[in-house]
Order: structure tokens, then sequence, then C-alpha cells
């Protein structure tokens, strides 16, 4: 499979990884969109938040459950924004899941 996270988990590419566990992987972003900006990565491939919530939903809750027990440890204690992108119309680079992780800020009320 040619999919960039799973390469990424696989520790072929390169990251700055910031939690792991049996689950997913939290790395920061390369290109990042706030003053504080990951990306969750479940460890199994899964194109989108779709897949992943019809095929094992309890993955999908151990995650989102994660970033709420580490959010005040990474910077997050103010809050932040959790998106994730299905599709072209969604704007979707990689198929594979994942979910953006911003904050540190305020961050804009108008979503672009």
């Amino acid at each position: 499979m040619d999919c960039l996270f799973c390469k990424i988990i696989a520790g072929e590419i390169p990251s700055t990884r910031v939690y792991e566990d049996e689950d997913c992987i939290l790395i920061k972003d390369i290109n990042p969109q706030a003053k504080i900006h990951y990306l969750l990565i479940p460890k199994g491939h899964f194109e989108d938040i779709g897949d992943i919530a019809h095929k094992d939903p309890d993955l999908l809750s151990r995650c989102l459950s994660k970033i709420t027990a580490l959010a005040d440890s990474l910077g997050l204690e103010g809050g932040y924004r959790l998106v994730t992108n299905k599709g072209k119309n969604g704007c979707q680079s990689v198929k594979h899941i994942h979910i953006h992780v911003l904050g540190g800020e305020k961050l804009s009320e108008k979503m672009s």
C-alpha cells in the first residue's frame, strides 16, 4: 500500500511524534494552521471518518478520548478544534483517516 500515513506509522518517513500507543500516533503537522497543530492518526488503515466509524467505532472513540486526556499536556488547556476532511469536496489530501488538533491560541470563528 502506498499510503503516506502508513509509511509514517511504520517509521519509513520521519515525523515528530508527541504521543504513541497501540491505537494511534500523534505527530506535529508539518504545515501548521495554528500555533499548535497536531495530527492524530489511527494505526489501522481506514480511508476516512465514515470508513472508521463503520468498521471500528470503538477505535474512533478511543482516539477521540486520547485527545481529551492529553489536551492539557499538549498545551491545549484553553480549548481546541478537531477537524477531519472527507472526500474530494472536503479537501481530503491523504486517504487515511487523520484528525487535525488545532489550538494554543484563539482560533477564527469563521471556518474556511
